[in-house]
């Protein structure tokens, strides 16, 4: 029963945090969507592409279930989940993310938590694993990368949020104003413990 209630729960949440990604690209022009945002290069469609091939390989070769989709070999990664080449869609990139979940969502309901799998890029005694503790990871990853698309989306417009219908329009001034009495608040503690 608890099992169930688990795999629920933090399956809905991976379902939840995959959507809050995808909405990170939403109204961004094609330049927006794939420019480097950072000085490491991150950028939003890049973020996207990174997460279905973490999905892809979590949910499929540690499971001896291979994604149906071409992968390189993790073997042989060279960043380049990382950004969409310029022959890539913003189409393709989504469309691959969405046949991953279709994907992932196959072996979560599939499988029970308990179900081994093994994680051949995790060190030993890490790499035998079980869907649980996948799960967990996943969830983790795609959590924290959603939260670099939040992050970047804010830099680049300054809309915020996890879902549309949660987002609160921005008042410029009264941004504005919140942000000069946390520069002034840093200041002063930079005076004071110097």
């Amino acid at each position: 029963m608890i099992d169930e209630f688990a795999k629920r729960n933090l399956h809905g949440r991976l379902r939840r945090d995959r959507e809050a990604l995808l909405w990170k690209l939403d109204g961004l022009s094609e330049y927006d969507v794939r420019r480097p945002l950072t000085v490491t290069g991150t950028n939003l469609l890049g973020l996207v592409k990174h997460v279905a091939n973490v999905e892809a390989r979590y949910f499929g070769e540690v499971f001896d279930r291979p994604s149906p989709e071409r992968l390189p070999r993790w073997q042989d990664h060279d960043g380049g989940d990382h950004w969409a080449a310029e022959d890539e869609t913003r189409d393709q990139v989504i469309g691959l993310y969405r046949r991953t979940w279709e994907h992932s969502d196959a072996t979560i309901d599939g499988l029970p938590l308990d179900a081994p799998g093994r994680v051949p890029w995790w060190p030993e005694p890490y790499a035998g694993t079980n869907l649980f503790a996948v799960l967990v990871h996943v969830l983790g990853e795609t959590n924290r990368h959603a939260g670099h698309a939040d992050i970047l989306r804010e830099g680049v417009d300054g809309r915020t949020g996890m879902r549309p219908e949660h987002e609160i329009r921005i008042d410029e001034d009264a941004r504005t104003a919140y942000c000069a009495k946390i520069e002034q608040a840093a200041r002063s503690a930079a005076r004071s413990r110097t």
